[in-house]
């Protein structure tokens, strides 16, 4: 292994066609690491003669299956698209994935409801607090309505 390649289980690689016989072909996937495509493995489709779909010297991209001493099974028809149905079986994880949040029922409902039990208490308040501002205000309207104006001026008129 010059280039210290760890071939990993699942690992996508690359490799290069070095050999092909009637069960297989060998992909050379860096100095001196060799896999082994099996016929099964090579397409989606049937293959018959695997010199029909692979040529010595063609690169080619595998999947990695199995690694076990120093014996690497690789797959090509598994890093392909599925043929028969698209991706069928990826599907419905996505849609799991992206479930959208459940629904809140009617959003101002909460606020709402808190806002009503709160009413009463705040209602008394308003009602205190405006009755006493207009008590205030009443008495600052008699003092300035001219009552205590009334009285300078009459003092101003007993003055001789």
């Amino acid at each position: 292994m010059g280039h210290g390649m760890k071939i990993e289980v699942n690992q996508i690689v690359e490799g290069k066609v070095t050999g092909i016989t009637k069960f297989g072909a060998f992909v050379e996937l860096s100095e001196g690491v060799t896999g082994m495509v099996h016929i099964s493995e090579v397409s989606q489709s049937y293959v018959n003669d695997i010199n029909e779909f692979l040529k010595v010297g063609d690169v080619v991209k595998a999947k990695v299956l199995s690694c076990e001493k120093g014996k690497i099974a690789l797959s090509i028809k598994q890093t392909q698209p599925k043929v028969e149905r698209p991706q069928r079986s990826s599907k419905p994880k996505m849609r799991k994935l992206y479930k959208p949040a459940p629904p809140v029922t009617s959003p101002g409902d909460f606020e709402w409801q808190s806002a009503r039990a709160e009413a009463p208490s705040s209602f008394e308040d308003m009602m205190s607090s405006f009755k006493k501002t207009s008590e205030d205000k009443i008495s600052d309207l008699k003092r300035a309505s001219g009552e205590s104006r009334g009285y300078s001026r009459r003092g101003h008129g007993t003055k001789k």
